[in-house]
């Protein structure tokens, strides 16, 4: 039972740094675009890869 209860706060844990990661790369991306620093695609490119 413990062990399970383990296992399943990591899992969430992971879930929602995962999904942290999507709202960082978004807010990184805006940024670079809106001071026009580089175009949309090139830093869609650029969060896909780093």
């Amino acid at each position: 039972m413990a062990l399970g209860l383990v296992i399943f706060i990591i899992f969430i844990a992971l879930v929602f740094d995962y999904v942290n990661g999507f709202h960082d790369a978004a807010n990184s991306i805006a940024t670079i675009v809106s001071t026009r620093v580089l175009s949309p695609g090139v830093a869609v490119a650029w969060a896909a890869f780093f």
